[in-house]
């Protein structure tokens, strides 16, 4: 096993990181001939520019690169992406966990704001339900790593991750894809695209993604860590010019999967539901394999070029979602330690933009509205105490934002660029927490629970606002070569913690403040050797103040307790390499390296129920933050029957990771290295492609998620959620 390892970790990343340099149209096969023709065109400062040109680090990885991969969602993004963390949360299918450099969100309940900004086609994604896009219709995806507070906002203060999908044209065609795996996995993605004259073009893209269980459910015999998705995008360009382009686009996802439950780490007492079971996919859980998440949406984007230099740009969207889910903590068939819950949110937004293009000036000026809810609740059942405690809430926001960023070129190697954002924040929270004596409250199926204790009830406002400038300067000897230094600021917004028990910790009734950074960057950007070799490098230093930590632990009453801790102050620093070299037009290499280190100077927190703040710095430490990722990959190439072949082996390596910021050693993640491998065959006339992918080949075990909840009362509730194990899949596709 070591030796594989060893040998695979010599090959690693070109359908991992090469997509970082290749061509905005890359076809299906990623080979040296594709990708050397010119550099990806991405909107990282909401406007089209060469990836070398842009003054931040980007990763863009194009859509076909993704799906010759084999990617199964975007969370595959992790893999290959310098200090970025992409995972589904722990008991769940399809909500997202993103972290870069250290900065992120890991608890997915309704009223949080996430650290890393969704977007889809330049229109914000506020809740990370539903978010674990899967790779279909798509063009590429860009991760911006670092601040970007100042052309994306509030909530982007650990960089942004942009899903762009394909402009439809005006002719006929269309692609079928088909893909049968482990499991029992079946995927079907089938596009179309149908010009209705020379200016007005329909189309939309529909996957049907299928696959049983990783392991079972031992109480029920339901599929565990299964798949069942139903996801569809339709929409309608109108381009009457040049100057002109509007598009409708609509979109809908619909995932049954069953609930994932975890798997047990610690036993109790020796009683055999309350031992782990043999495989770390397979659960014990009675709660039920209930669940459904539905996510929708509809945008209206328009772009009207008013003369040569300004273009208006306007983006008007509506997002809603839903989830009915269940997670059995105990992981037993008895209700020990249940959490039935419901989520509900929508959001509107509206953004417009001013577009300047002149020869020396470049960039935009424009303006944001949001204006959302989000509520949900959930039933803490503590079974063998007969005690269930309901928990409900709501979070209505109102956001609004001015914002520019600009670039004038004081030579014509030497570049300025500065921006500067003024957002402000409405909230208003409600929360109620209510204790009843039986399985289960009213609200979620037993009328007979007797009222309780009443811990929580009250609505509170608060007003956030904020000042998020940036500037960077860059300087540019040739088109092939780009040093740039800059510095930014980003902001999260404040809130109300949805749990808050105002019995245990009273001050959750005032909500907690935003959090801040400020982020130097000093990068370089080049392709040498006439274009042979491709290389982008970034070194950052963050100061990092009032980080918002939920913590959840048990409490002296039985119960468990949650709070919010502004954490004070922590610096982070880091360097993060993409590679690619090309040597031959049948042979690239790829590497990618990410070091970050973490350290809290101050983390200031109120323990069971104090007023007085207690600094517990030095026992903190920063969760799904590895201190070292990097992978590496070969891509050979060959003619072959009409076609194109490729064959690429890739290792991505993950240092040691924490699950909290409490070090807990039983559910903390261990390094670990994952062996992919990929063989694809495109026809000359890129009509048609067949291909075979392998995923964590040496079948490792590795938690991405967990609960902490030990001790008699809850069962020894210590649960992990584990990555995929092996699978393969062949994939057949056509385009006409």
């Amino acid at each position: 096993m070591h030796a594989l390892r060893t040998l695979s970790m010599f090959a690693l990343a070109t359908a991992l990181a090469a997509p970082a340099f290749a061509q905005d149209q890359t076809p299906r096969a990623t080979t040296a001939e594709t990708v050397t023709d010119g550099d990806i065109i991405v909107t990282a400062r909401r406007r089209s520019e060469s990836l070398i040109e842009v003054p931040v680090a980007v990763t863009a990885i194009t859509g076909d690169t993704l799906e010759a991969q084999g990617a199964p969602d975007i969370t595959a993004l992790q893999r290959q992406t310098p200090n970025l963390t992409l995972q589904v949360a722990r008991g769940s299918n399809s909500t997202l966990i993103a972290f870069i450099r250290g900065v992120g969100q890991q608890d997915p309940l309704w009223g949080f704001e996430p650290g890393v900004g969704l977007y889809i086609d330049d229109v914000y994604v506020a809740r990370p339900q539903g978010a674990v896009l899967d790779i279909f219709d798509i063009e590429r995806v860009e991760i911006l790593r670092g601040p970007q507070g100042t052309l994306y906002g509030r909530n982007t203060i650990g960089g942004a991750v942009k899903y762009v999908t394909r402009r439809l044209g005006n002719e006929l065609g269309g692609s079928v894809r088909a893909t049968y795996g482990s499991y029992n996995q079946i995927d079907l993605v089938g596009s179309l695209n149908i010009p209705m004259g020379d200016s007005f073009a329909i189309g939309g893209a529909v996957a049907w993604l299928q696959r049983d269980g990783y392991g079972q459910n031992l109480t029920t015999g339901a599929e565990h860590y299964d798949k069942d998705v139903l996801a569809g995008r339709i929409s309608a360009e109108f381009t009457p010019g040049d100057d002109i382009f509007v598009r409708i686009a609509a979109d809908r996802t619909e995932d049954r999967s069953n609930p994932r439950h975890g798997s047990r780490i610690l036993g109790n007492l020796g009683l055999p539901d309350f031992e782990p079971t043999d495989s770390v996919y397979d659960t014990r859980a009675g709660i039920g394999d209930d669940n459904k998440v539905v996510t929708q949406g509809i945008s209206l984007t328009g772009e009207f070029g008013l003369n040569d230099v300004l273009t208006l740009k306007s983006v008007t969207a509506y997002r809603d979602g839903s989830s009915d889910t269940l997670i059995d903590f105990d992981n037993t068939p008895g209700p020990v330690l249940d959490v039935p819950a419901y989520y509900k949110d929508w959001q509107f937004t509206q953004e417009v933009q001013l577009l300047v293009e002149a020869e020396r000036f470049q960039g935009v000026l424009g303006a944001f509205y949001l204006d959302g809810k989000a509520s949900g609740a959930f039933d803490t059942v503590l079974g063998l105490a007969n005690l269930t405690t309901l928990t409900s809430g709501t979070v209505k926001t109102e956001s609004i934002a001015v914002f520019g960023d600009f670039s004038y070129s004081l030579t014509d190697q030497l570049k300025l660029s500065a921006g500067l954002r003024w957002t402000k924040d409405d909230k208003r929270g409600s929360v109620y927490r209510q204790n009843f004596t039986g399985i289960r409250s009213p609200e979620f199926g037993n009328p007979d629970a007797i009222p309780g204790l009443l811990r929580s009830d009250y609505t509170n406002s608060a007003s956030f606002e904020k000042f998020t400038p940036r500037v960077a300067i860059s300087y540019q000897p040739n088109s092939d070569l780009n040093l740039y230094a800059s510095w930014g600021r980003g902001f999260k917004s404040g809130g109300f913690d949805m749990r808050g028990d105002a019995i245990l910790t009273p001050t959750t009734v005032n909500g907690y403040q935003p959090e801040t950074i400020d982020s130097w960057e000093l990068g370089l950007k080049g392709a040498f050797l006439d274009r042979t070799l491709f290389l982008n490098i970034a070194g950052f230093y963050s100061d990092y103040k009032d980080q918002q930590v939920t913590v959840q632990v048990p409490d002296q009453f039985g119960g468990i307790a949650s709070f919010v801790d502004n954490a004070g102050k922590a610096v982070i620093y880091g360097l993060e390499v993409e590679m690619r070299a090309v040597p031959t037009d049948n042979l690239q290499f790829t590497a990618m390296f990410g070091y970050t280190s973490a350290d809290y100077k101050e983390f200031l927190t109120f323990i069971q129920g104090g007023t007085v703040p207690v600094d517990v710095a030095d026992q903190r430490v920063f969760q799904n933050t590895p201190e070292f990722v990097a992978n590496v990959s070969a891509t050979w190439s060959a003619d072959l029957a009409g076609g194109r072949l490729s064959v690429t082996p890739a290792v991505a390596l993950r240092a040691e990771q924490a699950m909290f910021e409490i070090p807990t050693p039983l559910l903390d993640q261990p390094a670990t290295v994952l062996v992919d491998a990929s063989v694809n065959w495109v026809s000359g006339d890129d009509r048609f492609s067949i291909g075979v992918h392998g995923r964590n080949l040496t079948d490792e075990r590795y938690r991405v998620g967990g609960y902490n909840f030990p001790g008699a009362l809850f069962g020894n509730s210590v649960i992990g959620y584990y990555g995929p194990p092996r699978t393969v899949a062949v994939t057949a596709g056509v385009r006409f």
